[in-house]
């Protein structure tokens, strides 16, 4: 007789209610369109009720839900991605607002593609199974490919919508067949019986190619070096919500999908995945970080940073498998970094977005003189800079802290060595961060206009809630040491 599994609504409340924003705003385009101007808020609205659950569920004294046989599971470790995923998108429904609106877009399209790939970023952080991790990218990488190629009358939208979609396709082709072979010998989808599954072990030889192989298909998802190309092109063409949206949630999601596989599913095989990460973290720094130095286009220098940034957010699953305390060390270095790091590249964006509504340039030539016309944000842009750069005491300096931490904290020459090669990226990266500083504090404008900046009321509001991160994060590092650390003690749990 088939049973009905036992669904804790609680554990899924967040997705539910994100569901539900994705009805509510089909429903309201399809049966008034006067309606479609407030759809933004309504968007902003489902994101905010999703992180209410999120919140009651961290609160409560249970500590691990686990939902269909261990296939979803809801802790700690996932409450804290889920509420990035959650804050990120109300973000980017705050730099959306006025760029959607003032634009040629269908609105409540955009809206409910970004609602959708934010509810399969919610999926990925607790999925524990093969076909869930696989079903909720999908539901992530299928809206974002149309998100950036929203621009239709825009040739380097369309190219950049189909440079994404191509090599996503191509990702996703080859991360299934490394699935595949994975569930071809353990006969196991879950990712806790796939770790302790005697088959793993006693067919070394095609476990080590299917683990290659998703680690692959992942490299093309987060744009590590090298298979990165896609990036920089993509985050030109793409709408700069979107850019700054694929820069950190849908990076993040990517990432948080490796852990779930290598320290879950492949924990036996740590032999395997701890070299590739290795190389795939110093190359995506030092590669990130020197072509960045000849960008003129403050987009594409913010994408080369942000494919040195995976670098460093990679870097401590390089020795995440020497101890359960060198784990535990490395998730919850992940943690922060990504918590850190998306108030301060959204913080970024917003000022790019913000800039260019008066220059309607992404050059950064066009930032000379900032701080004469507009020396507010100026000082929000710089204060984002010098974060992203790691310099104390904003909030980028606890970050790349917890990075070293990790790194040194199994004694380990591999960590070591790659922590010098952090050390040395966060150096070079600090030149060109400092350069767009440069023009905005000491060059002359390029032309005579140097009337204010206008700053509409939504991206006010997204400029004012990542300042206060990054500032508070810097000054009160514990705040976000103490999530990290929450999620490290879930962790056992779940990963062991």
């Amino acid at each position: 007789m088939f049973t009905a599994p036992s669904i804790d609504y609680h554990a899924l409340a967040p997705e539910i209610i994100l569901a539900g924003t994705f009805v509510l705003v089909l429903l309201a385009d399809l049966f008034s369109e006067r309606l479609r101007p407030v759809l933004g808020t309504v968007t902003g609205l489902g994101m905010l009720g999703a992180l209410l659950p999120v919140l009651t569920l961290a609160l409560d004294d249970v500590e691990v839900r686990s939902l269909f046989d261990g296939g979803y599971v809801v802790d700690n470790f996932a409450l804290a991605l889920k509420a990035l995923f959650l804050v990120t998108g109300y973000i980017v429904v705050l730099l959306s607002t006025n760029y959607v609106a003032e634009g040629d877009f269908w609105e409540s399209e955009y809206y409910l593609m970004l609602v959708a790939s934010v509810l399969g970023m919610l999926l990925i952080a607790s999925s524990r199974d093969l076909v869930g991790i696989f079903v909720a990218l999908e539901l992530l990488s299928i809206p974002a490919y149309m998100l950036a190629t929203w621009r239709k009358r825009d040739p380097k939208s369309n190219e950049a919508g189909l440079k994404y979609y191509l090599m996503g396709v191509f990702a996703t082709a080859v991360m299934l067949y490394g699935m595949s072979l994975v569930f071809g010998v353990t006969g196991q989808t879950n990712l806790a019986a796939i770790g302790a599954s005697p088959a793993l072990v006693d067919s070394a030889p095609i476990v080590t190619l299917g683990i290659v192989f998703v680690v692959v298909g992942f490299g093309f998802k987060v744009s590590a070096v090298p298979f990165h190309t896609w990036a920089p092109d993509t985050y030109e063409g793409a709408p700069t919500p979107i850019t700054a949206f694929l820069s950190v949630a849908s990076k993040a999601a990517g990432l948080m999908a490796l852990v779930s596989l290598c320290l879950v599913g492949f924990w036996q095989q740590e032999e395997v995945w701890q070299p590739l990460f290795w190389v795939l973290a110093a190359a995506s720094m030092t590669v990130g970080n020197f072509v960045a130095l000849r960008q003129t286009n403050i987009v594409r220098l913010f994408a080369y940073s942000s494919i040195a940034q995976g670098g460093y957010i990679l870097a401590p699953l390089a020795v995440a498998g020497e101890s359960i305390e060198a784990r535990d060390e490395a998730i919850g270095a992940i943690i922060i970094y990504l918590l850190v790091y998306g108030a301060m590249n959204l913080g970024a964006f917003a000022v790019i977005m913000t800039v260019a509504r008066k220059t309607r340039s992404g050059q950064i030539s066009s930032y000379g003189g900032l701080f004469q016309y507009a020396p507010g944000i100026t000082v929000v842009m710089s204060i984002f800079l010098f974060s992203l750069a790691g310099i104390p005491p904003l909030g980028g300096w606890f970050a790349k802290f917890v990075i070293f931490k990790a790194l040194a904290s199994p004694g380990t020459t591999a960590g070591y060595v790659l922590a010098v090669i952090v050390g040395v990226n966060s150096v070079v990266a600090l030149f060109y961060y400092a350069r767009v500083a440069q023009h905005m504090w000491m060059q002359p404008p390029p032309d005579e206009d140097r009337s204010p900046v206008r700053v509409p009321p939504s991206l006010v509001g997204a400029l004012a809630l990542c300042t206060v991160v990054t500032l508070v994060l810097g000054v009160a590092p514990g705040l976000v040491g103490e999530i990290g650390d929450v999620a490290e003690i879930a962790v056992p749990n779940v990963f062991g």
